[in-house]
């Protein structure tokens, strides 16, 4: 089987544990041969500089698949308005001591500092009959949309390039990339990934973060998928 491009996270998938990110996986990634797509819970600006910095070519899928981004100089796909986040976020913001980050970058959901517990925000959002969510990727809390995903952002990606979700490889570790790597043809999780992606991943490697991104590069390769 031969896959025709790869979705990849940022943060704890690409980098060291201080986020700081891992040369060589970047260099690995620029030299795949296929179009890499950076996934991220992260703002556009972000992802397109990494983007940028690692010699890739500007295809972005940011804020958890609210943002769709298909090169540098093409006008960025928004999946919807922030209305019912924000009125999440100040009935929130009346019942916990919220920090918001980002300033006005965001454009479909909220990230929040991790200084409270993302259980008890979805508790109470339930409690007021919001049909909004609140994940905690172990880098910030998000509200955000329980229709939005990485998932959904991989479909836009896949439709506006002209490929299936199938032909994607999708590789991360967090609790935002589950859905993205249940539509990949192929899903791989980092040493370091939360529990429940594991689960569902095809291959889970020995090693964590940066240095599992280059271990599953090499493993894929190894299986000549692309």
């Amino acid at each position: 089987m031969k896959f025709k491009a790869l979705a990849i996270d940022i943060d704890g998938t690409i980098t060291y544990s201080d986020r700081r990110l891992h040369f060589l996986a970047a260099e690995h990634l620029r030299d795949l041969g296929i179009p890499v797509v950076l996934a991220t819970g992260n703002v556009l600006c972000y992802a397109a500089a990494t983007s940028k910095l690692i010699g890739l070519g500007g295809k972005v899928i940011s804020e958890n698949g609210g943002v769709i981004s298909t090169g540098f100089d093409t006008k960025p796909h928004i999946s919807e308005s922030m209305e019912e986040c924000e009125k999440a976020f100040s009935y929130l913001s009346s019942r916990f001591d919220l920090i918001r980050l980002d300033g006005d970058l965001r454009k479909t959901e909220i990230a929040l500092r991790r200084n409270v517990n993302a259980d008890d925000l979805q508790t109470s959002l339930e409690g007021a009959g919001f049909s909004i969510e609140v994940i905690d990727t172990q880098f910030a809390l998000h509200i955000k949309s329980k229709k939005v995903n990485k998932g959904t952002g991989l479909e836009k990606m896949a439709s506006l390039t002209g490929l299936d979700v199938s032909d994607f490889i999708a590789i991360g570790d967090s609790v935002n990339d589950r859905e993205m790597l249940e539509l990949a043809g192929y899903g791989i999780a980092v040493a370091n990934a939360d529990p429940g992606l594991k689960l569902i991943a095809d291959t889970v490697t020995s090693t964590s973060f940066g240095e599992g991104t280059v271990e599953a590069l090499e493993i894929l390769r190894r299986k000549s998928f692309f």
